[in-house]
């Protein structure tokens, strides 16, 4: 049972990820006489890599999936990849863009092939990232979802919408990002305040010689006006619905129409009306029969609009309108204004409101499913806070923009008539599989597919179906058994981009909701409390994590940090923390199996023989419960932290320490067992743990376990009632009387390892079930708390050159003769006070300085409040010392 001196995390995570891989260890196969417990990896952009955020997502996962299977659940974990749409054609473009070309010169088919070439070459190093940390995935089931059965699923799902009658054609504003030139959803714009400006513009009404003034953030869109809208209940503007304006720069006539939507409180209360370029203006238009004028293009440069205005950007036309209204007159006044603008998910340029030619969802039905099955139960938020704002976006949704004008994703499965071009008006677009062999129309052979391809997001909607080959066979024995999946694990920032589509899809084409419960964790932060960015250089990296502190505590420190729906924030210091709680427990294991070497065996029956058996076992037996009940209802965090502080705190402080005592026994019977418990303990605290920290309890179970299962093929420890309870208040009698001598003796400044003698004075209202526990259990006074020899008694007095401490009905007092001159110990500790007062002086005087707060760095505040708060924290310590001394 040789364990090394210093824990090699390396190697030992070396050594178990292979064995997971080799053995198949999360493979998972039908078996009819077991539960299936399902989860489908929210898949990882084929271009990404890992970094905090992810390692959370995933980590949390494997926590759930190790726990399950320990439980007893067939398991499985599916891993995947996501071909990234957008954000993977930008990378090979950028790479073509260095060799001088575009893709529009190597055309769509050998674009497409250095796309496959690039995918093939490093799309798998994600994965590779996952094996890492230790991923319990079923590496035989790895998909991508452009493979050819997730392929297969897309066209069956568009072909299935389409003969519904749910996927239309419309032209229709959309969000257009001018740099990937292709249409975009709602939810693919990020929104940030900017500073910019509002533009009072003089709108001058015909015949009269008056104006109305309007107020604008984007002045440049002017020149696309068909209108200007007030609100029908506004006084101030009533009188003037009908009226025509001339609309500066370009004379041309506009009527003021009406309309409820318009904020009254929003700058004059009267707004442009620029239906081509402004959702809500859209609306006004629709409801007021306006015409439609398109002045910016689909690379963000301005069409349709006077001369001098002709193919410059937006800023620089807004640049021109702007002083050419000045210089016209019509600019009434400019204010500083912050606004939120979109901007594009994946390239941050601005997005634009454009009119263009897409395919559309219809996706009300599906929504309403979705919404019923949320009120009923059946998908669940953990935390429930975030059921609510998911049901508001569903009902507020619009038709979704499906398609994409790009070439890396699936395409669209529409195909056109190309035959018989007088009559091709009468070939309607006809969805299929294939190309077809013959128009059903025209009769026609030839036949042209749509260019746009479809939303990344549309095949992520099917993944939870798609992985287990819907496509091909919907009434495939994987789909019957393991669908719907158990729990989504997934981040707050696509509740609406993907968890809310994929529920709308499991229940248009399985009838059923694709997992039950959905696991919402919060973001990683620095430890201020910042979101990590590169331009904030504070981002942490967790592969640096892992080479400096090893994987498990990577895990550990964001587990216990990991608030369902919370945001975390984590330092150097988080990890620190972790690494040596692995450390501790590679210790403590090492310490028991060193003690094991001259036992043949521990004993199978667990008998406690004392105070502190019946306590350890207690203790672990409610920590057993708690640890079952957070787990379940994924308080992952609380979970961890529970297993840290009994294994630290009450399993190595207080049992190993008195278990001592009996291991220095040379009776062989009594050092087996105080052993037997330390074995039995030990290794049910390696199973809680072990889903958190896979790797340090695997290796330390399998070294006291040598021919038993591995650890997370082992039975998760069951509940039971306590026989103990008592032994609880027991205990802490004693533990309270030891915590305080130490105290004591640490605030004297007398070493944890001097012996003294202690006196013991029993008080009258000593209740005599604690003397007696006192005095059954002094062994462990005397070795926690250094104490050489106890005496008790009753109306003892104090003894002198002795200190007193008061606990559960004891005044105890130590005899300190030889080891303090307390008359010198008081002088010393004055001086001490006079010394913090000076420091909490010239602290306060810099504090209270409010030239120097304003001019110095965050830092440096910071260090002088610390350098005040530790002045404090000492006085109040040497007036406590001084109070022993009386």
């Amino acid at each position: 049972m040789d364990m090394d001196k210093v824990y090699n995390s390396k190697e030992v995570e070396k050594k178990w990820n292979r064995y997971w891989v080799e053995n198949k260890t999360f493979s998972a196969k039908i078996d009819k006489n077991k539960k299936p417990f399902t989860i489908v990896i929210p898949p990882a952009n084929v271009t990404g890599s890992l970094h905090m955020g992810h390692a959370l997502n995933v980590i949390l996962q494997d926590i759930i999936i190790r726990l399950k299977k320990m439980q007893g659940y067939n398991t499985l974990w599916v891993p995947g990849i996501d071909h990234g749409g957008i954000a993977t054609q930008n990378v090979v473009e950028k790479f073509l863009k260095k060799e001088g070309i575009t893709r529009h010169d190597l055309g769509r088919e050998k674009f497409l092939e250095k796309m496959w070439q690039w995918r093939n070459e490093t799309g798998s190093a994600i994965l590779d990232q996952l094996k890492m940390i230790g991923c319990g995935l079923d590496w035989c089931r790895v998909s991508f979802t452009m493979d050819e059965s997730c392929s297969k699923s897309v066209k069956k799902a568009f072909i299935q919408l389409f003969e519904k009658g749910f996927i239309y054609k419309g032209k229709r504003l959309v969000n257009w990002c001018p740099r990937c030139l292709t249409a975009l959803s709602d939810i693919e714009v990020e929104y940030e305040n900017e500073k910019s400006n509002l533009w009072h513009i003089k709108y001058p009404l015909i015949d009269s010689g008056s104006y109305i003034i309007v107020a604008t953030t984007r002045p440049e869109t002017m020149l696309g006006d068909t209108a200007v809208a007030v609100n029908p209940d506004d006084k101030r503007y009533m009188h003037l619905v009908g009226k025509t304006l001339k609309l500066p720069l370009v004379n041309r006539e506009i009527k003021i129409v009406s309309d409820y939507i318009v904020d009254k409180t929003f700058g004059t209360g009267v707004i442009k009306v620029t239906p081509a370029h402004d959702i809500t203006d859209n609306e006004i238009a629709k409801r007021n029969n306006l015409e439609i004028i398109e002045i910016i293009g689909i690379n963000g440069k301005m069409i349709n609009v006077p001369a001098k205005y002709l193919e410059l950007s937006v800023e620089e036309a807004r640049k021109e309108v702007g002083k050419d209204l000045e210089e016209a007159g019509f600019l009434a006044k400019i204010e500083d204004y912050v606004h939120s603008v979109g901007k594009c998910y994946r390239c941050s340029t601005k997005v634009e409101y454009l009119m263009s030619e897409q395919w559309f969802l219809n996706v009300r039905e599906m929504s309403k499913k979705a919404i019923d099955a949320a009120n009923d139960a059946k998908t669940v938020f953990y935390p429930q806070s975030w059921k609510r704002p998911y049901i508001l976006w569903l009902e507020n949704l619009r038709d979704w923009c499906i398609s994409r004008q790009i070439w890396w994703g699936h395409r669209i499965p529409i195909y056109y008539c190309v035959d018989d071009k007088d009559s091709r008006k009468n070939c309607k677009p006809i969805a299929s599989f294939d190309k077809p062999k013959e128009c059903q129309y025209c009769k026609g052979k030839n036949f042209m597919q749509d260019g746009d391809v479809l939303d990344t997001w549309f095949s992520s909607a099917l993944w939870p179906i798609g992985v287990f080959g819907w496509g091909e066979n919907e009434n495939s024995q994987d789909l019957k058994y393991f669908y719907p999946t158990s729990v989504l694990v997934t981040g707050h920032e696509i509740i609406y981009l993907w968890v809310a589509r994929m529920v709308q899809f499991g229940l248009e084409f399985m009838k059923n909701v694709p997992y039950k419960d959905i696991f919402i964790h919060g973001i990683v932060r620095d430890k201020y409390g910042k979101k990590m960015s590169k331009s904030l250089g504070n981002v942490v990296d967790p592969c640096d994590i892992i080479e400096k502190y090893g994987t498990d505590a990577l895990r550990f420190a964001l587990a216990q940090s990991a608030a369902p729906g919370r945001d975390m924030q984590v330092s150097e210091e988080s990890f620190l923390v972790a690494r040596n709680f692995a450390n501790k427990i590679w210790n403590a294991s090492r310490f028991i199996l060193m003690n094991l070497e001259n036992i043949d065996k521990v004993d199978e029956d667990i008998k406690p023989a004392e105070l502190a058996d019946e306590w350890i076992i207690t203790e672990f037996e409610s920590t057993i419960a708690k640890v079952k009940t957070v787990y379940d209802s994924y308080n992952i965090d609380v979970a961890a932290r529970e297993i840290y502080d009994f294994f630290w705190t009450k399993y190595c402080d207080w049992y190993i320490e008195v278990s001592k005592i009996r291991i220095a026994s040379s009776d062989i019977n009594v050092k087996r067992q105080a052993l037997t418990i330390l074995v039995y303990v030990l290794k049910g605290t390696l199973q809680l743990l072990s889903p958190v920290m896979p790797f340090i309890t695997s290796e330390i179970w399998q070294i006291l376990n040598k021919d038993e299962k591995i650890i997370v093929e082992s039975v998760f420890p069951k509940t039971k009632a306590s026989q103990f309870l008592e032994s609880l208040e027991k205990m802490k009698t004693v533990q309270d009387i030891i915590v305080k001598i130490r105290t004591l003796k640490n605030e004297m400044n007398i070493s944890s390892a001097v012996q003294i003698g202690a006196l013991f004075n029993i008080l009258d209202e000593l209740d005599e079930n604690k003397e007696k526990t006192v005095k059954e259990n002094e062994r462990y006074i005397k070795q926690l708390a250094k104490i050489a020899s106890i005496q008790f008694g009753k109306n003892i007095e104090r003894p002198k050159n002795s200190i007193l401490v008061v606990a559960d009905g004891f005044e105890i007092f130590l005899h300190l003769k030889g080891l303090v001159d307390i008359e010198k110990e008081k002088s010393r500790l004055l001086k001490e006070i006079v010394i913090a007062e000076q420091e909490i002086e010239r602290t306060v005087v810099k504090l209270n300085n409010e030239n120097f707060v304003k001019k110095a760095p965050k830092v440096e505040i910071e260090k002088i409040q610390t350098r005040l708060n530790n002045a404090n924290v000492k006085i109040e310590k040497i007036n406590k010392s001084l109070k022993f001394l009386e």
